[in-house]
């Protein structure tokens, strides 16, 4: 930096004169009140102590990492990373050369295998610790000949800070603890306390030098970014994420598809979670169906002023199986047609146990004439038609050259035990917000028929009136037990998005629902997966389904109620679902609670 009016300037062709002392002394004194980078940058007081440093009347001391398990869990580092504490993390990563390490590794083998033998010759018993030894180098030599494995120099210090040397030690212990929890221990940086905290500054200076051997997989999961969140601007909250205590608050519409699936023993919150997800969406404008097997839902339906309507040989409520939906102007009858038959097709598969190949032609043939009966066809298009039922089919079926048997099969639903159920004109009218159909009451036999019908009649909707809807199906493995129902569950998982429609399945039998072909197919045709506690029994088979960590299988198996982990497009976090005193009051399955809120409810209309 020049200042011309304290040096004095050179002429190109004239010699400079020398400086005199008092120009100089002015010099010298200028400097002194210049400040440079390191000035600003500097702390004004730096004291270096044994185990700590003293900066600006801040406490700090550093810590290495010096042994390691034999496994490393994947984000091992996320305690440390999401610890809320005021820390610097370095971490220097040296490449080693293969070819050097596989001599080191190859003198090592043999001096293991040597042991192994002299211990075997001289009858001793077999040592784990040289064994597991063995096994590990030869499986890092076949790693690194291969080329999947590269082999590392690792160092890992950490400097934490606080306001007093009391909290700086409680802060470190702290730490300490978190990392012996996982097998990992650190050594404070004694008597290299200025070295070690140049090293965790962003200079890129290692002068510590306190390294570990490690090969590609275990330092894979040191990767530090680790603290992942799941919250935009717009949706409704799921609960709070549990790596870093931030909100979990989405939009499942704003996926590739609103479907999900959530997967949970009994007793880990699944109802519980949904519930509090329909109130929440609710207030979005959001239409919502469920289909209730365990009258759950009733409560949630009464607070928000929805219907509740029971399925069931007693109950008034009926529903057409031949129901046809409205057409759009621009929509092709045959198609819709079509469609509607294709379904029925698998509803009376579904009744009579089964068809074969002679008698689905037979049922098609029936089903055509049935609604040409009422004036049905191909090309004429209809508006509030007159639809058949089941008894119209029945008595077309049984006319038929080959239908006897079918119509056989079929007449316990027509004239018989169930007769009154599926073949009668439909009497229900859903202009609610919120719709639950209950099926609780259905004999045991009847329940996947009566979910297959209620999912046609919702279907029929959901296709007639363009409207950001929520489909719940409760217990879904009922209907993945038979191959009908379960195709057309995922037929409509497929189709929903085209409808604005996100389907939300739900089971606790994991087993019978990813047994049946179509189980994974609908897991991943859902952008969103939740995952509650699990029984040991299935954690496996979501291991393979989902690619779960060991860690993620930990929690899964000692989560508390209402926790896991949730899935939305790429990215997943650990998940505990909370809820307000007023939510809670409405969306509660807990027996013990229900009982209070009917008695208080008792005592209320006493006192009017």
């Amino acid at each position: 930096m020049k200042f011309p009016s304290l040096f004095p300037q050179k002429k190109t062709g004239t010699p400079t004169a020398p400086i005199s002392k008092e120009d100089k002394a002015v010099m010298d004194q200028f400097e002194k009140g210049v400040s440079s980078l390191r000035d600003l940058i500097a702390p004004s007081g730096f004291k270096v102590k044994t185990k700590s440093l003293e900066i600006d009347g801040k406490f700090a001391t550093t810590i290495y990492v010096t042994t390691y398990p034999r496994y490393l869990d994947t984000n091992w580092f996320a305690s440390i990373v999401n610890f809320d504490v005021e820390f610097d993390v370095a971490m220097f990563i040296y490449p080693q050369d293969s070819a050097t390490i596989l001599k080191e590794l190859r003198k090592r083998i043999t001096q293991v295998s040597t042991s192994i033998t002299m211990q075997q010759e001289q009858g001793k018993v077999r040592d784990p610790q040289l064994e597991t030894a063995y096994q590990d180098i030869e499986e890092l030599r076949d790693r690194l000949v291969q080329g999947t494995e590269r082999f590392y120099q690792y160092g890992l210090y950490i400097t934490v800070y606080a306001n007093t040397e009391e909290e700086l030690d409680d802060i470190l212990s702290q730490v300490e603890v978190l990392l012996e929890g996982r097998l990992i221990y650190a050594k404070p940086a004694l008597f290299q306390m200025e070295q070690a905290f140049t090293s965790t500054l962003p200079l890129g200076h290692d002068n510590l030098a306190v390294n570990t051997n490690m090969n590609t997989s275990p330092l894979s999961t040191s990767f530090p970014f680790v603290s992942s969140d799941l919250t935009s601007n717009t949706g409704v909250l799921y609960g709070i994420n549990l790596h870093n205590s931030s909100l979990v608050l989405f939009d499942r519409f704003s996926l590739e598809n609103a479907n999900m699936v959530i997967f949970a023993k009994s007793g880990a919150g699944k109802s519980y979670t949904v519930k509090l997800e329909i109130l929440r969406s609710m207030m979005f404008g959001t239409e919502v169906i469920v289909i209730d097997p365990e009258q759950e839902y009733r409560y949630l339906a009464e607070a928000v002023g929805g219907a509740y309507l029971q399925i069931a040989i007693a109950s008034d409520h009926r529903i057409n199986p031949f129901d046809l939906p409205e057409l759009a102007e621009d929509e092709n009858p045959e198609s819709a047609l079509r469609e509607n038959i294709t379904r029925l097709i698998g509803l009376i598969s579904l009744m009579v146990d089964g068809l074969s190949a002679e008698e689905q032609s037979i049922v098609d043939s029936g089903l055509w004439e049935t609604y040409a009966l009422k004036d049905i066809t191909r090309g004429a298009r209809w508006k509030n038609p007159e639809v058949p039922t089941l008894q119209d089919f029945y008595n077309i079926t049984k006319e038929m050259e080959g239908g006897k048997n079918v119509a056989v099969r079929l007449q316990r639903f027509v004239e018989g035990t169930f007769a009154g159920v599926f073949n009668r004109a439909t009497n229900i009218d859903l202009d609610q917000a919120c719709i639950v159909f209950n099926i609780r009451d259905m004999e045991e036999e009847l329940r996947p028929i009566a979910m297959y019908v209620v999912l046609g009649f919702i279907w029929n909707r959901v296709r007639s009136q363009l409207k950001r809807r929520i489909l719940v199906v409760d217990e879904a493995w009922i209907m993945m037990r038979n191959e009908e129902s379960a195709k057309f569950l995922f037929s409509m998982a497929k189709r929903a998005r085209k409808y604005y429609l996100g389907v939300t399945t739900i089971t606790q039998d994991i087993s019978d629902f990813l047994a049946s072909k179509y189980g994974k197919p609908i897991v991943t045709n859902s952008s969103i997966q939740l995952l509650l506690r699990q029984s040991p029994a299935a954690i496996d088979t979501l291991s393979e389904v989902f690619y779960l960590t060991d860690h993620e299988k930990f929690r899964l198996l000692e989560s508390d109620v209402g926790e896991g982990i949730f899935f939305a497009g790429l990215k997943h976090v650990a998940i505990k679902v909370v809820a307000s005193y007023a939510e809670d009051q409405i969306i509660t399955s807990d027996p013990q609670q229900i009982l209070a809120i009917e008695a208080a409810k008792k005592e209320l209309s006493a006192n009017a």
